[in-house]
């Protein structure tokens, strides 16, 4: 198998063998026996050569291709592995974590389709977290496949070249006679024909093509055409396949830990005398942890390692903690929404400046002024957060649903107190993540239960419970936006201030800032045609953890400032699509960095420019879907918000019903995505359907709310996520094709959320005059 430890060895240490400064490295790392039997074709990809890092800061890495807001994002130099077996079965290994957006079909589709690959033939390894082998393997910021979609193809196209050049060789023909399609090697000539697994031995002896063409799209099979289901759709529809809470192991124990209900609370004493009579019960001890800043760690507490979950569970329900609540003891939602309020009602640190706003806001016709209010949410994935970890005689085994296998590498080695060639993480699928499983602490409570009980293995579940009390929320935020308005109804003046705790809150003590990477997410960077523009960023204090969520910081921004513009085109009297239109303005290509923007979503600013034709196009599209401008019936409306985000341009157009009991109810969404090239329209299709319903919650129904530093929900019937019959009946999804195969891709994942909200939010004023400016919904319009 590919997995195997002599071939990984062997993978490890190849060397490149192409110029790596100018297209990626591949490397034939074929030996004898790897893969059991006579031989076989094992390629290894990398993308560019360590040394272009030499001298280089952090920093400087930072901003390079493929940087991230996690630790070690900088690192962008994964190795893809491609094996073709005896018997002509092809192996690609995945180094991303997939969640179920599909990435390892995609992976392996793209691989298939330059290698002209059968697809019944072509199948999956996961990768193990290495950060030497693969890179940088955190799934998060939509760039799985926008990354490495080139390098796949280049992988691919080189292992047919080397298959044919073998055939050739065999059948004494030049290479230029012999075709590669459908698995199938042919001499035309002579009639001849083979397999690919009859020379992959042969191929596998042959020098890695410095030079490869790569299929005309109107070649593809697989490539863009959608045909493609999940590669591991009958293991998931069986039940077959392997999530985190699936491992199983022998002699394996299981464990829940009893946490601070408070961010940086800690146990001061417990008393288990009565846990410890419940049968099954192993060990009950206790977990360091409580330190501000958290980061990826363990919150601490007192963990029950018993022989059956139901036994933790009931003994942990038995403990009687006496605990120090901390610094955050006093935390409540409500107080501090309005120490947030007043924060935005005064100037804030400047982060973009152009014009002279306070000029032409005094000079303004008329002024519009709006405040929005988005709650702290939590990922709530449908599995929630689990880990098996095995520590035995020096080694650290894990296996877990993460989307940061490299990140759980770390911490265990620092729980541990163990080097990087003691410590291996396994990565099996994910029952969802949305970004909480990029934080590893679950994955540190499950070895250090294991290490309690001298190494047996410790399945470390959390329950529904536990996810929303304990989590790393979405920040609260308050959105203060001001516009001085001409004549014609368009700003001459804006002014927004964004105040929110910081992601930054968890990686150092007390940061009061959003970092550039959240300010970079729709606030910056708005990309309206304003003569004179201010984005300022006041101060906020982090009483939780904060953490990653689907779309992060473009979730507030484009909420409030996609409201914004409804209210703008009211003051107008326009209608709001033609007034977000020409707000935007024309076609044009805009340098971020220019308007403040210096994160770019890791991306170079010459490749990726914001296009606002692109998010024009989205937003005509979702309009035309949903067939705006016709006349709704009584208590109808119809609303409309476009959004930029992960390089990607997206628009929703949601009809809304308001019943006379102020109860809402979507009927239909149309949203439209422009990602660039579509290497998997299905999965982009179901994307959009999951960020629709997803945004849906946010917008009616989902929120967490503190009281005396703790989380008030406990499960789904307080944190409510959209139940299936809120779901809209009529989902349509728009892919607005832009740009050629060679060029560059945008974000998938993320980038369908931020529009849904704002989108229903003015589809609800369309339909009662009544504003929406806080989130969620819920009864507010029953009032």
């Amino acid at each position: 198998m590919i997995h195997d430890a002599q071939m990984m060895a062997e993978l490890a240490n190849a060397k490149p063998t192409a110029d790596t400064t100018t297209r990626p490295v591949l490397a034939n790392v074929s030996r004898r026996g790897i893969l059991g039997g006579a031989g076989a074709l094992v390629l290894a990809l990398s993308l560019r050569d360590a040394r272009a890092d030499e001298g280089q800061t952090a920093e400087q890495k930072a901003q390079k291709f493929g940087a991230d807001g996690m630790p070690h994002g900088w690192r962008d130099d994964p190795k893809i592995f491609v094996s073709i077996a005896p018997d002509g079965t092809v192996t690609v290994t995945n180094h991303r974590s997939d969640m179920g957006q599909g990435v390892r079909t995609s992976v392996a589709l793209t691989v298939a389709d330059e290698l002209e690959a059968d697809w019944p033939k072509v199948k999956v390894v996961q990768a193990w977290g290495d950060e030497q082998r693969f890179g940088n393997q955190d799934t998060d910021g939509s760039r799985s496949l926008r990354h490495f979609f080139q390098h796949f193809r280049h992988a691919g196209a080189a292992a047919r070249l080397m298959l044919i050049e073998a055939a050739a060789k065999q059948w004494g023909v030049p290479a230029s006679e012999v075709t590669a399609s459908n698995h199938t090697l042919t001499h035309a000539k002579s009639k001849r024909s083979l397999g690919y697994g009859a020379v992959a031995q042969a191929a596998s002896e042959l020098p890695v093509p410095t030079q490869v063409t790569l299929k005309n799209p109107k070649d593809f099979r697989y490539i863009g055409t959608g045909k493609i289901g999940l590669i591991d759709n009958f293991d998931i529809t069986t039940g077959r396949a392997v999530y985190g809470l699936d491992t199983k192991l022998d002699g394996m124990l299981y464990a829940v830990v009893a946490r601070p209900a408070v961010y940086g609370g800690k146990v001061k004493s417990y008393d288990d005398t009565e846990a410890k009579k419940v049968p099954g019960v192993v060990k009950i001890f206790k977990i360091d942890g409580g330190e501000i800043p958290s980061e990826f760690m363990p919150l601490g507490g007192v963990a029950v390692v018993a022989k059956n979950t139901w036994a933790a569970l009931k003994a942990r329900d038995a403990l009687k903690i006496t605990w120090d609540d901390g610094p955050n003891a006093g935390y409540d939602t409500d107080v501090f929404r309005k120490e947030l309020e007043a924060a935005a009602r005064k100037p804030g640190k400047v982060v973009r400046n152009q014009g002279d706003v306070d000029g032409a806001m005094a000079k303004a016709k008329t002024k519009v002024e709006a405040e929005y209010f988005v709650p702290h949410l939590s990922q709530s994935p449908m599995e929630p957060p689990a880990a098996v970890a095995r520590v035995k005689d020096g080694f650290c085994e894990a296996w877990a649903c993460t989307q940061g296998p490299q990140a759980a590498n770390d911490r265990l080695m620092k729980a541990l107190k163990l080097p990087d060639d003691k410590v291996k993480v396994n990565v099996t699928l994910l029952g969802g993540g949305f970004g909480r499983k990029s934080k590893p602490d679950y994955v540190v409570e499950a070895a250090l239960c294991s290490q309690a009980v001298d190494g047996a293995p410790v399945k470390l579940a959390w329950t529904r419970e536990d996810d929303i009390h304990h989590g790393y929320y979405h920040t609260i935020s308050v959105e203060h936006l001001e516009a001085g308005l001409d004549e014609k109804g368009m700003p001459v003046a804006w002014l927004h201030r964004s105040v929110a705790p910081t992601i930054g809150s968890i990686f150092a003590p007390d940061p009061k800032h959003e970092l550039p990477f959240e300010l970079g997410m729709g606030l910056v960077n708005t990309p309206f045609n304003l003569p004179n523009a201010r984005m300022e960023n006041p101060e906020a204090a982090a009483h939780v953890r904060i953490g990653w969520f689907r779309s992060v910081s473009n979730i507030p921004h484009a909420f409030a400032i996609q409201s914004f513009v409804s209210e703008l085109a009211h003051a107008a009297g326009r209608d709001p699509k033609e007034y977000l239109l020409d707000l935007i303005g024309p076609a044009r290509k805009i340098d971020p960095t220019s308007i403040g923007d210096v994160w770019n979503h890791g991306e170079d600013p010459k490749l990726y420019p914001i296009d606002t034709g692109r998010l024009r196009g989205v937003i005509e599209a979702a309009a035309k879907g949903a067939g705006w401008g016709r006349q709704m019936p009584k208590g109808r409306g119809l609303g409309i918000a476009g959004h930029y985000s992960f390089v990607t341009y997206t628009a929703v157009a949601a009809e809304v019903e308001v019943d006379d009991k102020g109860q809402v109810k979507v009927h239909a969404v149309d949203i439209a995505i422009d990602c660039g090239p579509q290497v998997n329209p299905e999965r982009i299709r179901s994307q959009m359907e999951g960020a629709v319903v997803m945004g849906m919650g946010l917008a009616l129904t989902s929120e967490i709310t503190f009281k005396q530093g703790r989380a008030v929900q406990n499960n789904f019937d307080g944190y409510e996520i959209i139940r299936i019959d809120a779901a809209p009946k009529v989902v349509r999804v728009h892919l607005v094709p832009t740009g050629a195969y060679d060029g560059p891709l945008g974000g998938v994942g993320e980038p369908g959320v931020p529009p849904v909200a704002p989108a229903i939010a003015n589809a609800v004023f369309a339909a009662t005059g009544r504003r929406v400016r806080q989130l969620p919904i819920r009864d507010q319009l029953s009032a």
